[in-house]
Parts: structure tokens; C-alpha cells; sequence
């Protein structure tokens, strides 16, 4: 099953989470097979490109919550 999920990256105490469309069974930072966007918690910047959930969403991905969150936003 392939999940639109968070990857996260930088150092300790400042986070920064690429949002990937990945299969369920990988782990958090390991290969993805496509990059959706990114947040930076820290500045509040959320970058995501809408058409590629489409076509992910379309190919029956599954958002995790967080990044349904983020959608909302």
C-alpha cells in the first residue's frame, strides 16, 4: 500500500519533514518514490504540490494524518 506521509530530516531540535509518497512498508527515512513537498515547522512554511497527491490519491495512496492536517491548512 503506498501512504503520502512525513520523512523527517534536519538536526536535533530543529526538525525539517519532507512530505513523501512512499510504501507503507519502508522505513520513515529510508526510499521514497516521490517527493510532494515540504513544512519547516520552526518558519510554519508548507510547500506541497497539490497535483501529485491528486495523482497519488487517484492511484489509491492513503494520507497519514499529520499531512491530512497540513492539507487543511
Amino acid at each position: 500500500m503506498i501512504k503520502i506521509r512525513l520523512s523527517r530530516r534536519g538536526v536535533k531540535n530543529k526538525p525539517f519533514y519532507k512530505i513523501v509518497a512512499t510504501d507503507s512498508r519502508s522505513k520513515t527515512k529510508g526510499k521514497y518514490l516521490e517527493l510532494i513537498g515540504h513544512w519547516q515547522p520552526s518558519k510554519g512554511d508548507v510547500t506541497i504540490d497539490k497535483r501529485k497527491i491528486g495523482k497519488w490519491v487517484k492511484l489509491g495512496a492513503q494520507l497519514s494524518p499529520a499531512v491530512y492536517k497540513l492539507m487543511k491548512k
